[in-house]
Order: structure tokens, then sequence, then C-alpha cells
């Protein structure tokens, strides 16, 4: 399976999100590609059906191979840094989304985020 996520930073925060099937289970905004699809255009898309915002100047970050959570199958997370342009709000599939250091006790993040993501982002110092 293939997905492309964004690490949306603000205030040392990072954003996550859950879907309505499994509201407790939080990982980051983004999707699969759409046949044909580069992942900047589905970066794009994706950020705009699921919180009605536009990445601004993404950066790549990683390639995350991990099992899906949901799935439970092989995974590769292509992961970009990015800022947003617009005030996130959940839609379509998702149910909530939260501002998070990563180590909050009540919080549930999918492997990939809580394995990969947020190490990266904390030796990069974009989050502490």
């Amino acid at each position: 399976m293939v997905v492309v996520a964004a690490a949306i930073v603000q205030a040392g925060r990072l954003l996550v999100v859950s879907k309505q099937a499994a509201p407790d289970f939080f990982y980051l905004p983004g999707g699969k590609p759409d046949a044909g699809e580069e992942s900047l255009d589905t970066l794009t898309r994706e950020l705009d059906e699921e919180l009605g915002v536009r990445p601004v100047e993404p950066r790549f970050l990683a390639v995350v191979e991990a099992v899906a959570a949901f799935e439970g199958v092989p995974m590769k997370l292509t992961v970009f840094e990015a800022r947003i342009e617009g005030v996130p709000r959940p839609a379509a599939e998702l149910a909530h989304m939260r501002w998070v250091s990563g180590r909050e006790g009540d919080l549930r993040l999918a492997p990939a985020v809580r394995d990969h993501v947020l190490p990266l982002l904390r030796a990069s110092g974009t989050l502490m």
C-alpha cells in the first residue's frame, strides 16, 4: 500500500487526525494516490479533502516502510513537512484532529508516526 502524508507542525505541535471508523486512533493527514497521481498532487488533494487546507512549501521528510495500522498490510509512507494555508477542519472520513507533542498519555498514534515520524521531527528540532 502506498500513502502520502503531511507532517504539519505549528507552535511545537504536530497535527494528527483520526477516522470516523477509529476515532481514538491518530495518524498524519494524507492518503493514497489516485492512478498516475504524483506524491505532491496527492498531498494537495488529500489535505483539501480532509482538512480544507493547502500545503505551503512542502519538503520531503522521509519514506517510512511499516505495517498500515488499519489495514494490517505493508505500507510505504512518503512524508512531507509542510506549513498550511487555511484553518484546518476535519471533513470527509475524518472524526477528529489534534495538535500534539506526541508525549500525551491518552494519545494512540499509528506505529509509523510514533516509531518513525516523531523521532525524525524531534531529531531535526522541528518538534520538541
